[in-house]
């Protein structure tokens, strides 16, 4: 743990998990993939990625996959995986990336980028996504309405929600301006993410909580903030990959970002 923190790797709420190592660290800056049987899509992520050559590690962080994407023998083959997170205590998406984020600062990472694992996002951003890290930036938000990015096939209802409704709420309650909230391709510094007034391992933080929270509590405190353009591209004329389905879900998804913006999870 860093001087500074006033609380100890040992009183954080991680999920139980299992890690299978495959490589060495190799670089500063880490690259979590949060899944859950995206079967061929990760596999051409992970391949693309392997391909660009980018200047990180990459762990997914694996919900519980039962489709086969994950096995030994594929990732293996891929040379930028340094290893597969397995969460097997209860949590959705905040909980897989508590267990990434936790073990990527235990490696000592100096910065952690997340990028979706279904294949939407363009991973040459990533490139930037270090650039600025290594700038000092403490939190960078990637936003394809950004000039430069690049928003292809965004259904209409996402577009509507994402630049009417939430960006202005994580904009007023993070105090910076942003324009793509909902876009889960951003990236944390380890001064961030180790700060003791952010505290982001704790349980209550479960679904998609931790990533609402994460937007408006940098710059609450004073952190460097910054939006870059990337691309997101989805399927035409297939149907959306998404986990969030229905409008109970998408009524829960608004109720989390408003009690994010509330201060709801801001420790006391």
């Amino acid at each position: 743990m860093e001087s500074g923190a006033d609380f100890s790797a040992e009183e954080w709420q991680v999920p139980a998990s299992e890690a299978v190592l495959y490589r060495p660290k190799s670089h500063r800056h880490l690259l979590v993939i949060p899944v859950i049987n995206e079967g061929e899509r990760i596999r051409r992520q992970l391949l693309a990625i392997a391909q660009a050559g980018l200047d990180v590690d990459v762990v997914v962080a694996d919900g519980g996959s039962t489709d086969g994407s994950l096995d030994a023998d594929f990732i293996s083959s891929v040379p930028c995986v340094r290893a597969v997170l397995r969460k097997t205590g209860p949590g959705r998406l905040s909980a897989q990336l508590r267990m990434a984020y936790a073990w990527g600062l235990a490696e000592q990472y100096e910065g952690i980028i997340t990028i979706d694992g279904n294949g939407k996002d363009g991973v040459e951003a990533v490139v930037r996504f270090v650039e600025k890290l290594d700038e000092g930036y403490d939190y960078i938000q990637g936003s394809r309405y950004r000039p430069g990015g690049k928003a292809e096939n965004t259904p209409l209802e996402r577009t509507i929600g994402n630049r009417l409704i939430h960006a202005p709420l994580m904009s007023v309650s993070g105090r910076r301006f942003f324009t793509d909230t909902t876009n889960g391709y951003r990236a944390y510094s380890r001064r961030y993410l180790l700060h003791p007034k952010v505290r982001p391992f704790r349980d209550v933080f479960v679904n998609y909580e931790l990533l609402f929270y994460l937007t408006v509590r940098a710059g609450q405190l004073g952190l460097r903030v910054c939006e870059i353009p990337v691309r997101r591209s989805y399927p035409k004329g297939q149907p959306t990959p998404t986990k969030i389905r229905g409008s109970g879900a998408k009524l829960a998804l608004l109720r989390q970002a408003i009690d994010a913006a509330l201060g709801r999870f801001a420790p006391r």
